[in-house]
């Protein structure tokens, strides 16, 4: 704009005698307006009244509750890793509670003790202690604990009768540490307290605790006010947990990692999060009922905002999207173009137009070709020689659509998700290694509670041996004085645990972790003090493909009679097709047996040791491909052993 701004340093706007305000414009208001503005549409379709989020009371139960359990992603200054540790701790069930909690965790309380003395306190483990039976009612509310600047401010008030103004500089003096003041005050204060009939010693006491304090102390009215903030949005996610999220996702659209993380906590609220949909979703993140996100358009990458708002639209103004055909006429494909397309494809945004993704991805060329040859007639005037329109066909004559082809396998679909969308939506690729986890892993992450913390706390150097896998979601690689190490985060679709590799382990199987590979770790579980939740301390780290491999010891192949009438294989040469399949992996140690079912009898053919394979991930989906997804089935051996009676590892090993 053409606006001038200027900015002048709070200490000089101040011996100019004037009042620097700071005006600080939170993303969060942004968050609590559009989830009021979904809310309060809703409630005016039911002939409600609409909530008013000045108006909520303070002590709601739910939103208590909800913060108790310390499940507050997303809750403003209240989602942090060492915020729910300290959520946890105090168990805030007041206004008040959440007032200090945003002044205690700051580095200068954390540090000092004061924190572990509030909380000890309020749960009465430590007495409450007043320094002078007159400051009850000052410090009441933070358990005797000086908190606040105002608490400050207003002892001296109360015990030496300092005026406002005086009790201001005082605070001030305080906070700027200069001695020759601060002796100053000291004076002023033990005079004036002593005047009021406190004893000398306990007024020198109780300045000598204030000026101790006063370093830590924060402002109760920026506290206050932060955490009515922080309330309203622990109260909507607490009562209106769809709308809330849709607001948070629509906030963040743009960052795929924040997306990712408030997906996952939508996931954990027990919230259905619907793909993007050209026919349903806006721009935005929205709602379906009291349980449902619809992903936003606007999410997907590498489609434009204006195509977005042209689709939406078009379908707002004509009705919904009918067809692939249909959708590419009406259209403008200068903003949405092919590759524009294809993103939507991958994300899923065009499921419902009645063909399977595999197969809208082959259709496309075509769709496009004609969208534009009508386009170009129309400019032309072609379709009008009698200034009357002919109705625009929705779709080709069947004769020029190629015929449906099978839905990408779940390896390609999902890949196309996370390419377009940053995360895995309508699967996870776990779920490929389903039977295998059954056979293979002694424990699901989920199983991994708090309850083994507590035989493993006060173990030097480890507890309980544990085996998990799980898809790697992130690393964290660096070097530390004792050599290069990881963090990873397993993620099994059922939680997620941080696994720490440290310089032994991380040298050796550092090739093993890459984003988004599915692999075992074995190792020690311990408990993470920082984040007050469970880790692993990795002693060995395999890809999942690796200890299948190394493990098979039968693979049985199923054929179906049914199966494979019903998708026309029965006169095809099956044992030529499985020989194609077989080749390429044989020399492993899983024995093949061949399993043919009829309705009324079956037979099983165990192929020769010469047949023996690697049951890899490509062969297991090229069977199903072949076979359908329930052909095959492993059996496997016990883990082999060093000698010196370790796991080995089973990228050497297989």
């Amino acid at each position: 704009g053409t606006n001038l701004v200027t900015q002048f340093d709070k200490d000089d706007v101040e011996a100019a005698g004037l009042v620097k305000f700071d005006f600080l414009g939170l993303r969060t208001l942004t968050i609590i307006d559009w989830a009021l503005k979904t809310i309060n549409a809703v409630r005016g379709r039911q002939a409600l009244e609409p909530i008013d989020v000045s108006a909520i009371p303070v002590d709601d139960v739910d939103a208590f509750n909800l913060l108790k359990s310390a499940e507050t992603t997303a809750v403003f200054q209240l989602e942090s890793v060492g915020m729910k540790q300290l959520i946890s701790k105090l168990q805030p069930d007041c206004f008040d509670d959440i007032t200090a909690l945003v002044a205690l965790f700051r580095p200068g309380p954390l540090q000092s003790g004061m924190v572990d003395d509030f909380i000890a306190r309020k749960h009465g483990v430590q007495e409450v202690v007043y320094p002078h039976p007159d400051l009850a009612p000052i410090l009441a509310s933070t358990y005797g604990v000086i908190l606040y600047q105002e608490q400050v401010m207003q002892i001296a008030q109360v015990l030496a009768g300092y005026t406002l103004g005086g009790a201001d500089l005082l605070r001030r003096a305080m906070g700027k540490k200069k001695p020759e003041e601060m002796a100053k005050q000291g004076e002023i204060f033990r005079t004036g307290a002593v005047a009021r009939g406190v004893d000398e010693k306990t007024a020198t006491y109780i300045f000598d605790l204030m000026e101790k304090f006063a370093g830590y102390g924060f402002n109760k009215s920026h506290s206050a006010a932060y955490a009515l903030v922080s309330y309203q949005t622990l109260w909507l996610k607490a009562h209106y947990p769809a709308a809330f999220m849709a607001a948070v996702l629509s906030s963040d659209m743009d960052n795929t990692d924040k997306v990712v993380t408030f997906i996952e906590e939508c996931r954990s609220m027990k919230l259905k999060v619907e793909p993007p949909d050209v026919n349903r979703s806006s721009y935005m993140f929205t709602i379906d009922g009291d349980d449902t996100v619809v992903y936003g358009l606007g999410a997907i990458k590498g489609v434009g905002e204006g195509a977005i708002e042209g689709i939406v639209e078009l379908r707002e103004r004509d009705g919904p999207f009918r067809n692939l055909f249909e959708f590419c006429r009406r259209i403008d494909l200068k903003k949405a173009n092919r590759r524009v397309l294809e993103s939507l494809i991958r994300a899923g945004a065009l499921d419902r137009l009645g063909e399977n993704r595999a197969t809208l991805m082959i259709l496309l060329p075509l769709a496009l070709k004609m969208a534009e040859q009508q386009a170009a007639m129309q400019a032309a005037g072609q379709d009008d020689l009698f200034g009357m329109s002919a109705p625009e066909p929705a779709a080709p004559s069947p004769g020029m659509v190629p015929d449906p082809i099978e839905e990408w396998d779940d390896e390609q679909r999902l890949a196309g998700e996370k390419e377009t969308l940053g995360l895995f939506l309508t699967g996870h690729p776990i779920d490929f290694y389903e039977s295998d986890l059954k056979a293979l892993i002694g424990s699901r992450i989920a199983r991994l509670s708090l309850d083994n913390v507590r035989e493993i706390r006060g173990r030097r150097g480890g507890g309980r041996k544990v085996t998990v896998a799980g898809m790697v979601v992130a690393v964290n690689r660096r070097n530390t004085q004792r050599g290069p190490m990881a963090s990873v985060l397993l993620d099994d679709k059922t939680g997620r645990i941080e696994v720490t590799l440290f310089s032994e382990a991380y040298e050796q199987f550092r090739d093993q972790i890459a984003t988004d590979r599915v692999v075992v770790v074995e190792g020690t579980l311990a408990h993470d003090e920082y984040r007050g939740g469970l880790t692993i301390r990795a002693d060995r780290l395999s890809g999942m493909e690796d200890v299948r491999v190394a493990r098979a010891a039968v693979v049985e192949l199923e054929l179906r009679e049914d199966w494979l009438r019903e998708h026309g294989m029965v006169s095809i040469d099956l044992a030529g097709e499985l020989r194609a399949l077989l080749e390429p992996v044989l020399g492993g140690t899983g024995e093949v047996r061949l399993r043919y079912r009829r309705l009324d009898a079956e037979v099983v053919l165990r192929l020769g040791v010469d047949w023996r394979i690697r049951p890899t991930d490509t062969f297991i989906r090229q069977v199903q491909r072949l076979l359908g997804g329930a052909a095959v089935n492993i059996r496997f051996r016990p883990p082999p052993q060093e000698a010196s009676g370790r796991s080995v590892d089973y990228a050497q090993s297989g």
